[in-house]
């Protein structure tokens, strides 16, 4: 049985990822870390499980998981925590997922070269675990090169801190580097006076407009749409509820060995 922590346990994501550990059957949860909640245990953030896992104490620092020897630890905080986590991971030879987004290229670039380096500790990161959303930019890669243009457009709830998404932009990536392949040129857009200054979104990867909504009541979201001549393509995906995610993040931990380095996406975990 595989011993997992928690890092930023005391958060939705965090309390959704105790919840989905401790009902799996190959995973133990030995650690969780929150500066915000530590002393606290994760009974009382997470209800109904079982005796070992409400009685975990949320403790402030990684440095303090050290007695509970994880094997594996899961990350859903901000890209500061993010990689200090990654580094401790990789200096205690512990395996780890995380779904922090906000990291920039350079530094998932520098985290590649430094588990590639170490060995011993292998990590996945992803912009979304939700199964549909890897399908969706899967799918939005196939009709890349089939339409003349296409905008993507990001819906999250309200307390999302970084817009765009990191899913839209992976999105608006793939598609980019998907066009470029099939030798279509970027679509220069033929708005020629912007109204109300951002209407037309901000310009991502393939200068493709990506445009982010924010609103109460809202998960995770998005929206691609292609266009041709008579005819238009839309592709959703949405997840109405965190637990979206956990399988996601429960099949990364599970296949974690078997991928050495820094795995970036879902797509190698799920075999796409």
């Amino acid at each position: 049985m595989r011993r997992v922590a928690v890092n930023g346990a005391g958060g939705r994501m965090g309390a959704t990822v105790v919840a989905a550990i401790d009902a799996a059957p190959h995973f133990s949860l030995v650690g969780a870390v929150d500066p915000a909640h530590a002393g606290r245990r994760l009974g009382e953030f997470v209800p109904g499980v079982d005796e070992g896992t409400a009685g975990v104490t949320i403790v402030a620092s990684l440095d303090e998981l050290a007695s509970a020897a994880p094997e594996a630890l899961v990350d859903f905080t901000r890209p500061g925590p993010a990689l200090t986590a990654f580094r401790w991971c990789l200096a205690h030879e512990v395996h780890i997922v995380s779904g922090t987004t906000g990291i920039g290229r350079a530094e998932i670039e520098e985290l590649q070269g430094e588990f590639s380096r170490d060995g011993a500790s292998h990590g996945v990161i992803a912009a979304n675990f939700a199964i549909s959303a890897v399908l969706l930019v899967r799918l939005a890669e196939i009709a890349a090169a089939h339409f003349d243009g296409v905008e993507i457009i990001e819906l999250h709830h309200d307390n999302k801190r970084d817009a765009p998404s990191g899913t839209a932009l992976e999105t608006a990536r793939r598609i980019a580097a998907a066009r470029a392949a099939a030798g279509r040129e970027p679509r220069a857009d033929p708005t020629t006076e912007e109204v109300v200054a951002g209407a037309r979104g901000g310009v991502g990867p393939g200068e493709i407009h990506l445009h982010s909504v924010r609103l109460p009541g809202l998960v995770a979201h998005e929206e691609v749409i292609f266009g041709a001549a008579g005819q238009s393509l839309t592709l959703r995906q949405d997840s109405y509820d965190r637990s979206s995610f956990m399988p996601g993040v429960l099949a990364a931990l599970a296949r974690i060995e078997e991928l050495p380095g820094l795995t970036i996406g879902l797509d190698a975990v799920l075999g796409l």
